[in-house]
């Protein structure tokens, strides 16, 4: 497989620190997004200890199963859990602290996303935007009650309010999600920060431009920032360039 990609994380407009973090393992195909929560810089820790941590404990090898790559992928995630809930019990000043994760990992033709919190994926196939993860936030847990519309969802006042993140307890369950990967596709991994201040069809316009992805990377934050800038943005883009890989092999890693 062959691709390419781009990164940013800038500090938003309102808040005076940076609790985002991300990492892009290029060599491995893996690509991370956190965003921590908690005061007095625990959630800059906590979303830094979930990358790294995630980045150490997932390397799976050639020939694995679907099953055994997400048991990878869980145990990967729980493992920085486990590490960020003992240090909030250990030290006083972080505790509370918790960030949300996602993680992408291209395998050849597909991939494979772990997801706790609401920092999202998406990808643009042709001019068509698809969420390829869903929120763990109150308000998405009352647009599928059927209680508020997706758009009330956007403005309310609990918008920001997350039911499952990485810290928070003793342990945690991931959502995963597998899906197939073709020439052209374009996939975005961004904080709330990007999300809660552009609509899905700012970004599809965005991401649809014909730009360099470095220059997409600015535009997409600038966009937020413009909209009031109220979190820190973290963005990814990765674009598939070639899956020449049959289907199914999973490629060897590098740590």
């Amino acid at each position: 497989m062959r691709f390419s990609c781009a990164a940013r994380t800038d500090v938003g407009v309102v808040r005076s620190g940076n609790e985002d973090s991300y990492l892009m393992a290029s060599d491995r195909g893996l690509f991370i997004v956190a965003d921590g929560m908690g005061g007095h810089a625990a959630g800059e820790v906590a979303s830094d200890m979930a990358t790294r941590i995630v980045a150490e404990e997932y390397h799976p090898v050639r020939g694995m199963r679907d099953d055994e790559l997400m048991s990878q992928m869980i145990g990967a995630i729980r493992s920085g859990n486990e590490a960020i809930f003992r240090r909030t019990l250990s030290e006083h000043d972080k505790r509370g602290m918790g960030t949300t994760v996602t993680v992408l990992h291209l395998l050849p033709r597909r991939y494979l996303i772990g997801q706790v919190g609401d920092s999202r994926a998406y990808l643009l196939r042709g001019d068509v935007l698809s969420q390829l993860t869903k929120d763990h936030s109150y308000v998405q847990e009352q647009v599928d009650a059927g209680r508020l519309t997706p758009e009330d969802a956007r403005v309310h006042p609990y918008a920001n309010v997350i039911t499952r993140c990485v810290g928070s307890s003793s342990d945690v369950v991931p959502d995963l999600f597998f899906g197939t990967l073709e020439v052209g596709d374009l996939l975005l991994l961004a904080s709330d920060g990007l999300t809660g201040m552009l609509d899905d069809e700012d970004v599809r316009e965005i991401m649809a431009s014909d730009v360099p992805l470095e220059e997409m990377v600015d535009v997409l934050i600038a966009g937020a920032n413009h909209r009031g800038g109220l979190d820190n943005v973290t963005t990814i883009l990765v674009r598939i360039e070639e899956v020449a890989a049959p289907t199914g092999e999973v490629p060897a890693m590098r740590g």
